[in-house]
């Protein structure tokens, strides 16, 4: 008996992973309208990711987007009103659009959540330091990182400086072909033989992450002291104004497509400036007035734990919640806001992993999600899922719209992750986890699909229509 029924489970389990494995890529299954407007809204994306390196320009970016169709940044409650669209910034690092709906937002929303800060390298306070007449920037890792990556790669320097008397100054500086790149170097295989007994996550050490910055001394200067002299002349700040600065390194690559087809974008920060965009793109289409107020948060400090007073733990969404909900109320207090969170319903979308093929024994097939197959729902399992009505409300909607859609879920024990969703489910919030799955999730160029940016693209507007 014990025979036949593992039999039995070895049979179903066969099926089923037929099954799952069978599913036909989106590819496959688009109209030609489909995939035109697929590559087409890939070429969109692309313009924006090109420019938005870290959450302080990709604010810029999103600001630029929103005021260009017909958003206004809130001064007061008498901006809201029906059919208004509105922007909420928040220290030039998280945004909040809104397109104020027909019902009083305590009776409904539908809000979409993302994060736009990446993984990369941040500049130390006390930051260059002359080795061999080299000068080199101290550095400090942002996220979870796999270090070696980042060496041997052009990388650009982006940021902003804030002096003493109130002024700040943008910094940019590697982007274009005319400037200059930094470059973190390897040990050559020549004279690394007592390099390499190290494990493959140290391969790089946390304090071996250091860019070279300037090679040329002064007539009567170090290196170090005529680097400093050239900040100050070209770039207008010195040695203690790193103090007050917010200076990062991230790869100097232009998106790019993979694959003789084209049918994949490679890109620095997909994670999760894709989801970021597709939720901006898909707000600023909203043209006529919703029933129910649409909201998209754009939240920064997502890859150390959504921090500070940007990240997704801060007031920030209750006090734009507030605002509104104030605006539409003869007799405002905190229960009206309350009710607001409470009848909310929020995506909260990030990118995740996906069937890596050259690594597929990383991912349970069966609940994977695979590059091609579309809008992935995540299911962590452990209490971290969404209950299962929104869920099954969320699979009737993409039905409805034949949007191909999936699962996400990691092997049992081998890692995985969450994203920003349970700080808004602690604030009483309907929140499900989605997103699309990317390969090299983490790494200084990961890949995507442009059919499932599009299908992503497709599920957004459908939840901003949701009844």
């Amino acid at each position: 008996m014990k025979t036949l029924s593992y039999i039995v489970l070895f049979v179903v389990s066969a099926l089923l992973l037929q099954a799952q494995g069978s599913k036909k890529s989106v590819w496959q299954t688009a109209t030609p309208t489909e995939k035109k407007n697929a590559l087409a809204f890939a070429e969109e994306y692309r313009s924006y990711i090109s420019k938005a390196k870290t959450e302080l320009t990709s604010t810029k970016e999103v600001i630029e987007i929103a005021e260009k169709n017909g958003f206004r940044e809130f001064t007061s409650i008498r901006d809201i009103k029906p059919g208004a669209k509105v922007y909420f910034n928040n220290r030039n690092r998280a945004i909040i659009l809104a397109v104020i709906g027909k019902n009083n937002i305590a009776d409904g929303s539908r809000l979409i959540a993302t994060h736009h800060d990446s993984p990369r390298i941040d500049i130390k306070a006390h930051a260059a330091y002359e080795s061999n007449g080299l000068v080199l920037f101290k550095t400090i890792y942002y996220g979870g990182i796999k270090k070696y990556q980042w060496a041997n790669l052009p990388l650009l320097l982006t940021g902003r400086v804030d002096l003493k008397d109130g002024k700040h100054i943008d910094i940019n500086i590697g982007d274009n072909d005319d400037e200059p790149i930094f470059v973190i170097p390897d040990a050559a295989p020549h004279v690394d033989s007592p390099l390499r007994e190290r494990k493959y996550t140290g391969v790089f050490e946390g304090e071996e992450l250091h860019p070279l910055v300037a090679s040329v001394p002064g007539d009567s200067t170090s290196v170090l002291k005529e680097m400093y002299k050239r900040l100050q002349a070209e770039y207008g700040f010195g040695e203690d104004d790193f103090v007050s600065a917010e200076l990062s390194l991230v790869p100097a690559l232009k998106p790019r497509d993979v694959g003789f087809d084209k049918g994949l974008l490679a890109a620095y920060g997909h994670d999760d400036k894709l989801c970021s965009f597709v939720a901006v793109s898909s707000i600023t289409a909203v043209n006529s007035t919703p029933d129910n107020t649409v909201l998209a948060y754009l939240t920064d400090n997502e890859e150390t734990g959504s921090i500070n007073n940007t990240g997704a733990q801060s007031s920030f969404l209750s006090y734009c919640y507030a605002q509104i909900a104030e605006a539409q109320s003869t007799q405002f207090n905190d229960n009206v806001t309350r009710k607001a969170l409470r009848n909310a319903l929020v995506i909260s979308a990030d990118v995740n992993d996906g069937i890596n093929p050259i690594f597929p024994g990383l991912s349970e097939s069966m609940n994977a999600a695979r590059v091609n197959n579309g809008v992935a729902i995540k299911l962590y399992g452990r209490s971290f899922n969404a209950n299962s009505e929104m869920i099954a409300r969320f699979r009737s909607m993409l039905d409805d719209n034949n949007i191909p859609w999936q699962t996400a879920s990691y092997k049992v024990e081998s890692g995985g992750g969450g994203t920003i969703g349970g700080f808004m489910s602690k604030e009483n919030m309907e929140v499900i986890d989605i997103g699309i799955p990317i390969l090299s999730m983490h790494s200084t160029y990961e890949v995507a699909s442009k059919m499932d940016i599009w299908c992503l693209r497709r599920a957004m507007t459908a939840f901003y229509q949701l009844k």
